[in-house]
């Protein structure tokens, strides 16, 4: 597989919300469809592939419960923050031949920054320049 296969597609991501959003160390596929069933128009069976490819991914693990076997407990390998970076990685490879600076100057001009986004902005630079 390569490295852009092992990062969450859109529909992923969303069940990956749920894992960063809930605050629980573990969810069950039940937890995890009865949110997005009820925030999405998803189904059971396809939250139940989703997280089946995350696993795949090592995105997510899980452990089978130890009073029913047939209860898997799923658990996020990857925070946000490591799941942003690569998919940041992988649209820069993928639409700008990986150079960065192509990438942001596309993002830049194509959108109007208020004075605040740009002094945030001017902050970010200016940590990069000490590294």
């Amino acid at each position: 597989m390569r490295k852009e296969d092992y990062t969450p597609s859109e529909s992923e991501w969303q069940i990956m919300e749920v894992f960063w959003q809930s605050g629980e160390e573990t969810l069950t596929s039940s937890d995890v469809i009865k949110v997005l069933t009820e925030s999405s128009d998803m189904t059971a069976k396809m939250i139940r592939v989703l997280i089946n490819r995350l696993c795949q991914k090592e995105i997510l693990s899980y452990m089978v419960d130890e009073h029913d076997s047939r209860v898997y407990h799923y658990q996020a390998l990857k925070t946000r923050q490591e799941c942003e970076q690569e998919k940041s990685e992988s649209f820069v490879k993928s639409y700008f031949s990986g150079s960065q600076t192509s990438a942001v100057a596309a993002l830049l001009q194509n959108v109007d920054l208020t004075e605040e986004q740009i002094a945030e902005l001017e902050q970010i630079l200016e940590k990069q320049r000490k590294k």
